[in-house]
């Protein structure tokens, strides 16, 4: 049994994350922003709850004060927001630079003494920072910084090995799954699969990347080759 850390983990790919390795019978915990969510979630899947926002960092390390060892950690803490140079929202994009990857890292720095030298720990990126749209600049900006902190965490870190997952449009995620089909019948024939990615793609990901013992300071793309459409 091994022991899984989830930022994140109380929605989408975080949370189908935190429940395939809970009911692997793996110990689980995952995190939210809100302390009744984080613990409602829990529940369902047989895990356990913290309250944690990765926006306020300095709040990081006392909500993570009762974790003990940690064999995995997954960051998948994300927020989306819509954001133009034109129309320049300071506070927003404030925001998500802390969240990404300043709250990333101060995870990391919090829980630096219980992780040992065979743990693995995945962040979440996005492939908006290779295919930004309008509104993305931040989002972009952010995703692509993800991979100078994986460079520099597997090198400052070693032996324990660092890895970003990138996910591209996953189609049954709540997010996506909210978008008219037509937006979506797009997007397939935009992608050289002809299909979408799955959160049951990512998590599998997610996965290997924490798995593999020979497979570090990579950031690898779920996407279905959506980048060559």
């Amino acid at each position: 049994m091994s022991s899984a850390l989830v930022i994140g983990g109380t929605s989408g790919i975080g949370r189908e994350f935190a429940r395939v390795r809970a009911e692997r019978g793996d110990e689980v915990v995952l995190t939210g922003r809100e302390a009744h969510r984080a613990d409602t979630v829990a529940k369902e899947i047989g895990a356990r709850g913290l309250a944690l926002d990765l926006s306020r960092p300095r709040e990081i390390a006392p909500a993570l004060a009762g974790v003990g060892r940690v064999d995995h950690l997954v960051i998948a803490g994300v927020s989306r927001d819509d954001n133009k140079v034109t129309d320049y929202d300071i506070d927003a994009a404030l925001r998500l630079v802390t969240l990404k990857l300043v709250g990333y890292t101060e995870v990391v720095h919090a829980l630096r003494t219980r992780l040992h030298d065979d743990s693995a720990i995945v962040l979440f990126g996005g492939q908006a920072k290779e295919r930004p749209y309008p509104g993305a600049t931040t989002v972009a900006t952010v995703n692509a910084g993800v991979g100078g902190l994986v460079n520099t965490l597997a090198v400052e870190l070693a032996p324990i090995r660092v890895n970003a997952v990138h996910p591209g449009v996953v189609g049954d995620s709540p997010y996506w799954q909210a978008k008219p089909e037509k937006v979506l019948a797009a997007l397939r024939t935009e992608t050289p699969t002809g299909r979408l990615a799955t959160m049951a793609d990512v998590v599998d990901a997610v996965d290997f990347l924490l798995r593999n013992s020979s497979v570090n300071a990579v950031e690898l793309s779920v996407d279905g080759g959506w980048l060559l459409g």
